[in-house]
């Protein structure tokens, strides 16, 4: 389970997000790393018995370095106040779907996963899927699993096109869909649930309700 510690690491961080103070207290960065790839590797585990997609994966391939690009970014603190891992088909760099989970203190961490903002030719692909299947893709949005970890995708605005893609009708009933550039469903998570000994089975479970549109999601790729 994610140790109380690796939560105040987190919070330390936070307040002293510079290469002295990061220096000083590496021993606990160490524990805090420590912690949270036991965690990954055990989650990663349990996740491997329900989506064989995943069971050449190690707890590596799976998680981001805590030490942020910042070559072209105006904030130029050095590390990320989070810890975050993906679980994707070919790991977490590859074009697939998957599962991610962002642990961050202040009520900031969240589960969930599907595709995040894909390459153009790979989203013309999944929008292809969605028009021929679009009874399947609503069928999985819309189980009773589903809407009760996440409820719907999140649809931002900022994140759709303003219309329909070229080459679909406006009356298409995948529509609201079809305009989407990423197709993500997230959970939070408070603090205290993430130091309960119940957490990893509630994001196995989250992770469950979720399969069905990786899979779905994976297979336009195919």
């Amino acid at each position: 389970m994610i140790d109380s510690n690796t939560l105040v690491f987190l919070k330390n961080l936070k307040k002293n997000n510079n290469k002295t103070w990061f220096d000083t207290n590496r021993e606990k960065y160490l524990v805090s790393k420590n912690n949270f790839e036991e965690f990954i590797a055990d989650l990663l585990e349990k996740m491997i018995l329900f989506d064989s997609d995943l069971k050449d994966l190690s707890a590596k391939d799976c998680i981001f370095r805590i030490n942020r690009d910042v070559r072209f970014s105006k904030d130029k603190t050095p590390y990320k106040i989070s810890r975050s891992a993906s679980f994707n088909k070919g790991g977490k760099k590859s074009i697939n779907a998957g599962y991610y989970f962002h642990l961050q203190p202040g009520g900031n961490s969240f589960v969930g996963g599907g595709l995040w903002m894909p390459q153009p030719e790979d989203l013309k692909k999944l929008r292809q899927e969605i028009d021929y299947c679009f009874p399947e893709f609503e069928k999985i949005i819309t189980a009773h699993s589903f809407k009760k970890h996440y409820k719907e995708l999140e649809k931002d605005e900022k994140q759709m096109l303003v219309n329909v893609p070229k080459g679909y009708d406006k009356q298409n009933p995948a529509v609201d869909y079809l305009r989407m550039k990423s197709f993500v469903a997230t959970k939070n998570i408070s603090d205290a649930n993430i130091l309960s000994p119940k957490l990893s089975n509630e994001i196995i479970q989250s992770y469950k309700a979720l399969m069905p549109l990786v899979k779905f999601i994976n297979r336009a790729f195919e």
